[in-house]
């Protein structure tokens, strides 16, 4: 809303800086003008959607900048006259200034296209051999070219002060877009050998060569999903055999962080199936099932295996996308069950059961906190209706509510999937309706610690709550800070039994409770909230009497304490290779 607010300050300033140009009256002029640039900057840095709605109705950046200095020209027109030399020179200025920017503009877009003309993008490979050449400052190279355009406010605002200071404030910002062009010159010719694809290509596969990557951890998707390859890493880092990450899109090995593992991103089809280097490799391990999977299951001699982005009762862990692969790794015996009841082609012999090894570091043991903590992370909306088991829209808000308000007082920790309002803008408003309640309840619980208050007292003990919209805390950390927790059917409640602590599940299909337990097994050790949140008041105040259920349904969904799960994963892996 303010980012709104200041753009129609923004927009309404044009005519009022017009309107002092004619009159003329240069203090009002300097004033707006003044104003109009700061408003310009602070929304840019709010939210660019807003600025690319006054792009699509012809409102741009420039035509912006532009009728700024149309009303700074006309302002010296009216205070020095016409014939005055240093008029004539404002508007030569603000030209050659713009056409100096065209120059910038061009250097930098020729710079990214050099950068993004690679065939094969790298981390933790030695490729210094292509000297790919560090990026310039932000300002020099910004999407918009709208740093340079600020240059303007030199000869804008000098023009309250008469036609010299204009003239000289637009020679001084002419000189300054010179600089900045000049300054791009040595990055752009350090970044023309990267248009050589051949010699790219060439470095990085003898690199690639001698490292000889054994296992190859595939991955495409949005950023948005970039979890479900960085879940893996650190597994890929302990296995016996050398590993590397495989990516198809530019920028997404920035999601990617923390882990030792080379990584190659290869967005061209035809250069990933004739990369040679990865075709050493004996295993490719996929964790999303996606189109663009195709391309590498076509390489000829690597064994492909699905090990998912998390075991769940939901229809993506059973997908008939499945049986493309040589094998099927699931977590536990509930994985297998869920392929043969689905009969997806997906055959027996070919699921193997691995655990899930990213989840040794999840505690039993609570926070020991004087107040106990509650982990609210439903998932997001799905791709269809068919998968819509988010309790967000329906359910969300009121969960949240009830566990503000309860007494004695709970810390609540919202984590929601990552890809939450992805697909529907309902889930979306629930999700910003649910961050507003959080924040009034720090907002009103700081109040009442404040020494001001004359009513302070112990039930005014500090309770932080916290929203997790980002990849830290990391799950299981919130996990690990949780007492209880309440989930949709999905990975997360899997994964959470592996804590042993109690925790609901959100019937929001409405289905009875003996149905939805039968064909959700994962809900079978938790208590069941339905839409009038009637389960809720067991999951926070009655007595716990699941808790051999739950150690019971943990080794079956995600299979048996020994050997961990480190050891049935890395079996695994070398049982593939002696089969390939």
């Amino acid at each position: 809303m303010r980012t709104l607010w200041a753009i129609a300050a923004l927009l309404c300033s044009y005519p009022v800086l017009l309107a002092a140009a004619l009159w003329p009256s240069p203090v009002l002029f300097g004033v707006v003008a003044a104003g109009s640039y700061a408003v310009e900057y602070l929304a840019s840095r709010a939210d660019d959607r807003l600025l690319d709605l006054l792009d699509r109705v012809h409102l741009g950046i420039t035509l912006r900048f532009l009728v700024r200095e149309m009303a700074a020209v006309l302002l010296v027109a009216r205070t020095a006259g016409p014939d005055s030399g240093w008029f004539v020179a404002l508007p030569l200025g603000l030209l050659a200034a713009h056409g100096l920017r065209a120059v910038q503009a061009g250097l930098a877009v020729r710079l990214r296209q050099a950068l993004h003309a690679m065939p094969v993008t790298t981390r933790n490979l030695d490729v210094s051999a292509l000297r790919i050449p560090r990026m310039p400052p932000g300002f020099l190279v910004d999407r918009r070219g709208a740093r340079f355009l600020y240059l303007d406010l030199l000869p804008v605002l000098a023009a309250p002060f008469g036609a010299t200071a204009a003239a000289l404030g637009a020679g001084a910002a002419l000189l300054a877009g010179a600089a900045g062009a000049l300054a791009l010159i040595p990055y752009v010719l350090r970044a023309a050998p990267l248009f050589d694809r051949a010699r790219v290509l060439d470095v990085v596969s003898r690199q690639v060569a001698a490292y000889r990557p054994e296992v190859i951890l595939y991955f495409s998707g949005a950023t948005e999903a970039a979890y479900q390859a960085r879940m893996w890493l650190s597994t890929l880092e302990r296995i016996g055999r050398r590993a590397i990450v495989v990516l198809r899109e530019r920028g997404m090995a920035d999601h990617l962080e923390g882990t030792s593992l080379p990584i190659l991103c290869i967005p061209s089809a035809a250069d990933l199936m004739s990369f040679r280097p990865l075709g050493e490799a004996r295993l490719c391990l996929y964790v999303a099932n996606v189109g663009r999977n195709i391309h590498m299951l076509r390489v000829l001699g690597l064994r492909s295996a699905f090990i998912g982005h998390g075991d769940s009762d939901k229809e993506a862990s059973f997908n008939p996308f499945s049986k493309v692969y040589d094998e099927v790794w699931v977590a536990g015996q509930a994985g297998r069950d869920r392929y043969l009841r689905a009969r997806v082609g997906v055959r027996d012999e070919d699921v193997y059961e691995v655990g899930r090894p990213q989840l040794e570091g999840i505690s039993a043991a609570g926070p020991a906190l004087p107040y106990r903590t509650v982990l609210y992370a439903p998932t997001w909306e799905g791709w269809t209706d068919d998968l819509f088991h988010t309790s967000l829209t329906t359910m969300g808000p009121g969960i949240v509510r009830a566990l503000l308000e309860h007494r004695p007082p709970l810390r609540v920790i919202y984590k929601p999937h990552p890809l939450t309002g992805h697909r529907d803008r309902t889930a979306a408003r629930a999700h910003r309706r649910i961050n507003a309640m959080i924040e009034a309840a720090e907002l009103a619980g700081a109040r009442a610690r404040h020494p001001s208050n004359p009513v302070r007292s112990a039930r005014a003990a500090p309770i932080r709550h916290l929203v997790v919209t980002g990849p830290e805390p990391h799950l299981y950390d919130c996990f690990n800070q949780a007492d209880l927790m309440i989930g949709d059917i999905s990975s997360v409640v899997t994964e959470f039994l592996a804590s042993g602590k109690p925790y609901a599940v959100t019937n929001v299909s409405g289905l009875p409770e003996r149905a939805f337990h039968e064909r959700y097994p994962s809900s079978e050790a938790g208590v069941l909230l339905g839409a009038d949140l009637a389960g809720l008041a067991a999951l926070l105040d009655g007595e716990d009497t699941l808790g051999s259920a739950r150690r019971k349904l943990r080794t079956h969904l995600l299979g048996p304490d020994y050997p961990d799960a480190l050891t049935r994963f890395n079996a695994a892996v070398e049982r593939a290779f002696a089969g390939s």
